[in-house]
């Protein structure tokens, strides 16, 4: 009876400490074999869009051994080793660690030589430009001074004034020489604007030609 016990205690025990212990034993066996993936390179930076903020490394050198022909590796910004805006000049040299990835091969942390931060690139992203408006200077309605209001205006009351022409004996919409009419374009006639007559230069010939051509027709 007591065997029996024991061997139901075993039983029921066993399963559940089995699956714990295969999942600690699983999860350190992946993070081995991550790091294990984790290699050292050396290169220089290929090209990096700092807008962007990615770009490919070129690796020279895996592990310490050179290499006949360089391997681009994926770099973004948020692996670089430097303080700031971080980006990556064109031919920067490089030293890193990285690892291989279904896109290809990733960099994890990137740095200069030795271990020191990044030289990174002078340029930086274009923004758009906002054009500002330019801010309009206050004006007196009074007396049409700027850098106040009319009711600061030292001033007593003015007499109106034309907005046109600024006189004082008419408003704007009685505005003489807002009515001038536009000067005629032809070569027929030109504007007097003392007397506000349109003079015709060539009245005389349109006159008789016009009285030639009645004549025919009666």
């Amino acid at each position: 009876m007591f065997l029996s016990v024991c061997m139901c205690v075993c039983v029921c025990n066993c399963p559940g400490g089995a699956s714990k212990g295969g999942g600690d034993e699983r999860g350190k066996l992946a993070e081995r074999e991550e790091e294990s993936q984790i290699q050292q390179g050396a290169g220089h930076c290929k090209w990096f869009n700092v807008r962007m903020g990615f770009g490919f490394i070129s690796m020279t050198s895996r592990e310490g051994s050179p290499l006949e022909t360089p391997v681009d590796v994926f770099v973004h910004q948020s692996k670089l080793y430097m303080e700031g805006f971080r980006s990556l000049k064109e031919g920067e040299p490089v030293e890193f660690t990285f690892k291989k990835s279904s896109k290809g091969l990733e960099s994890i942390r990137v740095t200069g030589p030795g271990g020191a931060p990044c030289l990174g690139s002078e340029r930086r992203p274009k923004g758009k430009t906002v054009q500002k408006r330019k801010p309009k200077g206050d004006r007196c309605y009074n007396c049409g001074g700027l850098d106040h209001h009319a009711k600061e205006c030292n001033l007593p009351p003015q007499p109106k004034k034309c907005h046109y022409c600024q006189s004082i004996m008419h408003m704007v919409a009685n505005c003489p020489l807002k009515t001038v009419p536009p000067q005629p374009s032809s070569s027929q006639g030109r504007y007097e604007a003392d007397t506000g007559e349109v003079i015709l230069h060539n009245a005389a010939p349109l006159f008789l030609e016009k009285k030639q051509k009645q004549k025919k027709i009666h």
